[in-house]
């Protein structure tokens, strides 16, 4: 399941919703990810996240679609924000859940790596030295980079 919104959202509410009713989860990986108060050395007030409705839906569709591909998922769920948030308000909320544990390790670090990646956001971030929009990080595209398949038979 995919949301893209601008309320926050209730970890506990939502893997409760996850799981209902699906004796099958034997484990469900969590990522939630928190607006921080510094980057590069910078104080941050707040950060806006724009996106194109349409487009990142879609992306981020595609994305948990090539986890449910790779890996024995009962449930998936991502959802993000958009809008203005302040630092320690949630941003993200990635979950993935199968019968055992490692696959659901493996798919929420998949679906959080190609969602910093792929999907298309736009932040800006209002620091002590005026807004700037966030480049991508190089740190990123090789955290993503090991999911990349490399031939027919390549090992994920």
């Amino acid at each position: 399941m995919i949301r893209v919104q601008q309320e926050d959202f209730d970890v506990g509410k939502e893997l409760a919703k996850l799981t209902e009713g699906n004796q099958a989860i034997g484990g469900v990986a969590v990522f939630v990810g928190l607006v921080r108060d510094m980057a590069g050395g910078s104080g941050i007030s707040a950060m806006t996240l724009e996106h194109y409705p349409a487009m990142t839906e879609k992306m981020l569709s595609e994305i948990e679609e090539e986890a449910k591909q790779r890996w024995p998922l009962e449930a998936s769920l991502v959802i993000h924000r958009y809008g203005r948030l302040e630092p320690g308000d949630q941003i993200v909320m990635v979950a993935a859940a199968s019968a055992h544990r490692q696959a659901a390790f493996e798919a929420c670090e998949f679906l959080m790596d190609w969602l910093k990646t792929k999907a298309p956001f736009w932040k800006l971030e209002e620091t002590d030295q005026g807004a700037q929009w966030v480049d991508a990080r190089d740190s990123d595209d090789a955290a993503a980079a090991r999911w990349v398949k490399r031939g027919p038979d390549a090992a994920e």
